[in-house]
């Protein structure tokens, strides 16, 4: 594009500057000839006044010296014989170069005419004489002056039509490099993007439709990015989600007693457990973003809290852990499906099994406001030592058998409605992990102090 560009800008410059430079130098040439036998014929006349007086030829000579032409012997005057002067005879002044043939046509047509002698051109200017004959004043004029400064001017002409056409090449090399680069640059992100290169990016310049192609090109890469993060996040979340029957597999093996049946068991229980939280770390590369739940979307917080807890609670009776449930006698719709909320809750009840003894009292409590639904999680356990760390997303907190992707799973279900997460400590003495749902009639305060939750009673 860059060359074809040059190539088509070269060709319409040449064209143009022949078409003004070739009849421009023409014109040149014919008015250095036409200001040179103008200059010729001034001269000549300078001899007419004295011609009209006298045709003596000492005042002839004097009148011929004067003049530049003349004093450069390069004017002659020829005065015909006086046929009323019996005996008189033709006055030849100055060196003749026209011939005679052309001498007696002038004097026939009466009219100055130019004729092509050795060297150059002359000029002859018939001039009527008081006695009815016509003398003629002959001007020789060389070649070099017809054709002075003409040379010169042709080399200033052409030394501007080759500064127009370098000029013309260079304007169109740098416009063919504005336009080539930014192309060449969005072909080259296109193509790392191909290969992988999820980063790649094309700056913005160039011309209007160059512009919009790299925006166009780059809100394109961020959706990749942004639908591969989500299929990533999706695979994580989902493999997240098996840690709940995992749990409760390896709860059980536990009591399967001593035996190479019941070791096995625990074996795979554990490999297979190694293996989820390996997936959830692959699958874990970019932040995804949540989609509020639409108009119309959402469940019974209590109903599933109850669910929930059931579930959990044989576990718990297995473990000798104490439950409490409080706040859940009566219906909570909140803006958040039902599949989400079953993961917030067994993402928050599976950390506490996970990260707390045996026999680690836990209770559950919820609380309706006219804004927000608030759900506390406590545990007697021993606590967090940095609640801000615990919830960025993939930090363990060097907790054993922790992929840190529970907590961000809760954080971005609460954001999702305006809500947020917050983590403290509890009335049991261990972490209190408080989940704020956002109920979408107003904006919760973001408050720098723990919430207090009810006494909970006895599930």
């Amino acid at each position: 594009m860059r060359w074809a560009l040059v190539k088509v800008c070269l060709a319409v410059t040449v064209m143009v500057v022949v078409a003004f430079a070739v009849p421009l130098g023409l014109v040149i040439k014919e008015m250095a000839r036409d200001r040179a036998f103008s200059n010729a014929e001034r001269q000549a006349a300078a001899i007419g006044p004295t011609l009209s007086i006298t045709t003596g030829r000492d005042a002839l000579e004097r009148a011929v010296a004067s003049t530049q032409s003349g004093a450069e012997g390069r004017m002659a005057v020829h005065v015909p014989a006086d046929p009323a002067v019996p005996g008189s005879a033709p006055v030849e002044i100055g060196r003749r170069r026209a011939s005679d043939e052309d001498l007696d046509t002038t004097r026939k047509v009466i009219k100055a005419s130019i004729s092509d002698v050795s060297g150059g051109s002359t000029l002859l200017q018939p001039t009527a004489l008081s006695s009815g004959q016509i003398a003629i004043v002959e001007v020789f004029v060389p070649e070099a002056e017809v054709t002075n400064g003409v040379a010169t001017a042709w080399l200033v002409l052409a030394g501007v039509g080759i500064g127009l056409i370098i000029g013309s090449v260079a304007v169109a090399d740098r416009l063919g490099v504005r336009m080539v680069r930014p192309a060449q640059r969005l072909a080259g992100a296109a193509q790392d993007l191909g290969e992988g290169k999820l980063g790649a990016r094309v700056p913005e310049e160039g011309p209007t439709e160059l512009r919009r192609a790299a925006a166009a090109f780059n809100s394109m890469a961020d959706q990749v990015v942004q639908l591969l993060a989500n299929e990533r996040e999706l695979a994580a979340d989902l493999s997240h989600r098996l840690r709940t029957p995992l749990t409760v597999l390896r709860l059980n093996t536990a009591s399967l007693g001593d035996g190479p049946a019941a070791d096995q068991t625990r074996a795979a229980v554990e490999q297979l457990e190694r293996e989820v939280d390996t997936i959830i770390r692959t699958a874990r590369e970019a932040k995804p973003k949540t989609q509020p739940a639409g108009p119309g979307a959402g469940c019974d917080a209590c109903e599933v809290i109850r669910e929930r807890m059931e579930f959990w609670s044989a576990l718990a009776e297995d473990q000798g852990r104490e439950v409490r449930l409080a706040g859940v006698d009566r219906p909570v719709r909140i803006p958040v499906a039902r599949a989400d909320l079953v993961a917030v809750l067994d993402a928050l009840l599976g950390n506490v099994f996970r990260h707390t003894p045996e026999g680690t009292a836990f209770s559950v409590d919820v609380h309706n406001g006219e804004d927000a639904v608030i759900v506390l999680v406590s545990d007697a356990g021993p606590g967090i030592s940095d609640p801000r760390a615990a919830l960025a997303r993939g930090n363990s907190g060097g907790r054993p058998g922790s992929t840190g992707l529970g907590l961000d799973i809760v954080r971005r279900v609460a954001e999702s409605t305006g809500g947020d997460v917050r983590i403290g400590h509890s009335v049991l003495g261990g972490t209190e992990v408080r989940l704020w749902i956002g109920l979408g009639r107003a904006t919760p305060p973001r408050r720098s102090h723990r919430l207090r939750p009810r006494r909970p009673t006895p599930a």
